[in-house]
C-alpha cells in the first residue's frame, strides 16, 4: 500500500488555499449512482436505528465511541466500502476510519457549532447526499478580555458550500481549533465569505435552495474496548 504521506500529497490539488490548515474539498468523490445507491441504504435501515434529536436525526454505525473505549459493532459492507475508499487516501494517518454517523437535515434544519472533540483521529470526513448545505465555521468562545460580546455573529468566519456527492476532509487547525455548524435555513445566498467557490462551481450572489441531505461522517475512533463491559453500570 501506497504510504499515507505520498496519498495525501495527490490530494494537495483540492486544498482550500484560502481556509485554515487544513481543509481538502473533493468534488464528484462519489457517482451518481453511489448516491443513490447510499440513500437507499441509509432509508433501508430498520427504524430502531434511527435517534431523533431537536433539529435532525441520525444513525450511528461502528460502536458508540466512549471515553472509556469504544464497543465495536460490525460495519455493514455498504458502509465499509466507503470507510476504506476514503482511508486509503491517507486522511487518517494509514488506519482505517471504524465509525460512520449518518445526519438527516430536512430542510430549515441545521446544527449548533460545536466541536467533534478527543475521542476521534484528529480528522473529520464528509460525504454528502441530497442537497448542498453551507458549513459555518467559528471561534471558539474566548476567554480573552475582549469587550465585544461572544454572540455567534461575532465569532463566524467563513463558510465552506458542501455540495452533494463531494467529500469534505478537515485536519489540524480546523479540527482543532475552530467550531463548525449548520444554520437551520431553506437557504442560502452565497457571499465572498464562502472559501471554496469556485472549487464547488459556484459565484457569489448564487441563490441555492436545500432539499434533504443525509451526511455520513466518517471518522475513526482510536480507543476500542475489547470486551463488553456494560458502559454506566454501578
Amino acid at each position: 500500500m501506497e504510504h499515507p504521506a505520498c496519498i495525501l500529497e495527490d490530494l494537495k490539488q483540492f486544498v482550500i488555499s484560502d481556509a485554515p490548515k487544513v481543509v481538502y474539498y473533493i468534488p464528484d468523490f462519489i457517482s451518481e449512482d453511489e448516491e443513490s445507491y447510499l440513500l437507499q441504504q441509509v432509508y433501508k435501515s430498520p427504524k430502531t436505528k434511527w435517534t431523533q434529536l431537536s433539529g435532525r436525526r441520525l444513525q450511528n454505525w461502528g460502536g458508540l465511541p466512549h471515553p472509556k473505549g469504544m464497543l465495536a459493532e460490525k460495519m455493514p459492507d455498504w458502509l465499509q466500502t466507503y470507510c476504506e475508499k476514503i482511508s486509503s487516501l491517507g486522511a487518517f494517518s494509514g488506519k482505517t476510519a471504524n465509525h460512520v454517523l449518518v445526519n438527516e437535515y430536512k430542510p430549515g434544519e441545521g446544527i449548533m457549532p460545536h466541536e467533534d472533540g478527543p475521542l476521534y483521529h484528529p480528522t473529520v470526513t464528509t460525504v454528502s447526499l441530497g442537497s448542498h448545505t453551507l458549513l459555518d465555521f467559528y471561534r471558539p468562545v474566548s476567554s480573552l478580555e475582549d469587550k465585544a460580546p461572544q454572540t455567534e455573529d461575532n465569532r463566524y468566519l467563513f463558510s465552506l458550500l458542501v455540495k452533494p456527492r463531494s467529500l469534505l476532509i478537515l485536519q489540524e487547525e480546523m479540527y482543532q481549533h475552530l467550531l463548525h455548524g449548520i444554520q437551520g435555513c431553506e437557504q442560502d445566498t452565497l457571499t465572498d465569505r464562502v472559501l471554496n467557490l469556485p472549487a464547488a462551481g459556484a459565484l457569489p450572489g448564487d441563490v441555492l435552495t436545500r432539499s434533504t441531505r443525509v451526511s455520513l461522517t466518517v471518522r475513526h475512533v482510536p480507543k476500542i474496548m475489547k470486551t463488553k463491559v456494560l458502559l454506566g453500570r454501578k
